[in-house]
């Protein structure tokens, strides 16, 4: 066998990895698109108000939470 060539257990891990960065990659730009249309009201200019600010933090929060609460529930179905 090629040294070169990844056995099947490497493969695995590489595709597992792969497969969490495409999910993580997801999640943020869901929570961006969510949240921002959630929190930003007007034109954005050079930085958030505070009151965006909190509400962006607050959003990302609670899509994080249910996104573990979901992916727990999943996993104890299994």
């Amino acid at each position: 066998m090629d040294p070169s060539t990844p056995n099947s257990a490497e493969l695995q891990q590489f595709i597992s990895r792969e497969q969490e960065k495409a999910m993580f990659n997801e999640m943020v730009a869901k929570i961006t698109n969510v949240c921002w249309d959630k929190c930003i009201t007007g034109t954005p200019g050079s930085k958030f108000s505070s009151s965006e600010s909190t509400c962006l933090s607050n959003c990302a929060q609670r899509y994080m939470d249910l996104t573990l609460i979901i992916m727990k529930r999943f996993q104890s179905m299994h």
